[in-house]
């Protein structure tokens, strides 16, 4: 059994330490706002956050999260009404909506650590979050209006 904190909550998982966090998170734990997108670490579908910093979940083993906080998309806000969600609401942001979670959870680790990004600096720390509708411009609109610089 593997002991995990998610989303504040702790479970005990009975799947193998080198199961990817994503799988386990939504195979096992059942919390599915985290996505699989290309299982490489390279589009940021499924990122969450590990003691606050965004991780990949599709390459991050289970066992590297023992003894650190998870927080998928349904623990930034169990309303929904985080400042960053209530941005991408009002911004209109997602089209299809399936890359949404990882950009709003690498979002929230940017604005952790940086409050009040410039355009450049949250256009560097988005890089690795790929949206195949192309709505940067309004991701980028939506970080600014929960960064209080709109």
């Amino acid at each position: 059994m593997i002991r995990l904190s998610v989303n504040g909550e702790t479970r005990e998982l009975d799947v193998d330490p080198q199961m990817p966090l994503l799988w386990a998170l939504r195979d096992v734990v059942g919390l599915t706002g985290t996505k699989f997108g290309c299982g490489q670490a390279q589009c940021g579908a499924c990122t969450v956050h590990l003691d606050g910093k965004a991780v990949r979940s599709c390459v991050t083993l289970v066992e590297s999260a023992v003894g650190k906080k998870v927080t998928t998309i349904e623990g930034l806000s169990s309303t929904g009404d985080h400042p960053l969600q209530q941005a991408w609401k009002e911004q209109n942001v997602p089209q299809c909506g399936y890359c949404q979670s990882g950009q709003i959870m690498n979002a929230a680790a940017l604005l952790a650590k940086n409050s009040k990004p410039s355009d450049e600096e949250i256009d560097a720390a988005m890089a690795g979050n790929i949206c195949r509708c192309g709505t940067y411009v309004r991701i980028r609109a939506a970080i600014k209006q929960a960064a209080g610089r709109s």
